[in-house]
């Protein structure tokens, strides 16, 4: 009796999805940092209220109403009223915007200025390191305040020249860190190994040191962006940030808040817990941030 024997191949169960990197770093915020994730969510509560002040606002920011001057917070105007009869929630929101519009811009041309300086200070050392160090040495000797009380007093006020000038300022300062992480990276194999096969100095700081020092880049635009929105607050509180009638939370601080204080205690308040708050949000994250990216932390694990 011929026949053919019949060979059954075992179907393996189909492998699962690969999660992408973006995923996996969200599910290990949410269970190894909580508080971490929390406070992107405050973080990120605050730019949605900023983006879309003018859909949340139920008042305009500039809206006068005598009649309704220095109210108590109510469910009409759930912040109160200034002494011209401004709503300060709407007032707060547009706020909000402006300090996420100089927050995010004056942090994001800090960091890129203290990537440029880092990275090239970092990588080609010696006399080149030796000269941009000093010059930074000597930055630094100058309180930050002075340096952008002065320049901003020669500029004048605007919302352009506050990111400019802060990002300037603050660029120069974290430039010390990246320069740290390049000095650290430049000793590995892989940049050794591109140098050999006569890799251009761009190709080594773009290709093969950049990508490797990205957490504390990103660190430090996080950490940046709070330092930028408590500055600028200081800069309007002192009257050279952004022009009334553009209510900034440092502005909102500075008039009517330390004039009406005692009369309206909500007119300090509500600005300053939103300062604080927004602040404090983007510091604990910037510390998540470190802990699960950085593979030296605990938290990296």
């Amino acid at each position: 009796m011929s026949g053919t024997a019949s060979t059954t191949t075992p179907v393996s169960a189909a492998a699962p999805p690969a999660r992408g990197p973006v995923r996996v770093f969200f599910s290990r915020l949410v269970r190894e940092k909580p508080v971490g994730a929390a406070a992107a969510l405050l973080f990120l509560l605050f730019v949605f209220c900023g983006v879309f002040a003018e859909v949340l606002a139920p008042y305009g920011y500039n809206e006068i109403n005598m009649l309704e001057r220095l109210k108590a917070p109510s469910w009409a105007h759930p912040f109160g009223t200034d002494n011209l009869g401004r709503d300060m929630l709407s007032r707060c929101l547009y706020g909000a915007q402006l300090s996420v519009i100089i927050g995010l811009s004056a942090a994001a041309l800090a960091t890129i200025i203290s990537v440029l300086i880092g990275l090239l200070s970092g990588y080609l050392g010696g006399k080149v390191d030796m000269i941009v160090q000093r010059i930074v040495d000597a930055y630094m000797s100058f309180p930050e305040l002075v340096i952008l009380i002065a320049v901003v007093s020669v500029v004048g006020p605007g919302m352009l020249q506050i990111i400019g000038v802060l990002s300037l300022v603050l660029g120069i300062g974290g430039s010390r860190i990246i320069r740290s992480a390049v000095v650290s990276a430049r000793e590995n194999m892989y940049v050794h190994a591109a140098q050999s096969i006569g890799a251009s100095t761009g190709r080594v700081l773009w290709r093969h040191l950049l990508p490797n020092i990205m957490p504390p880049i990103i660190v430090l635009f996080t950490t940046r962006v709070g330092a930028v929105i408590l500055i600028e607050s200081g800069l309007s509180f002192l009257g050279l940030g952004v022009p009334p009638p553009a209510p900034t939370w440092g502005g909102l601080l500075s008039g009517s808040g330390r004039t009406y204080m005692f009369q309206g205690p909500w007119l300090a308040l509500a600005p300053g817990l939103c300062l604080t708050v927004v602040v404090y949000a983007t510091n604990v994250f910037g510390d998540a941030l470190r802990d699960l990216l950085d593979p030296r932390m605990r938290g990296s694990k």
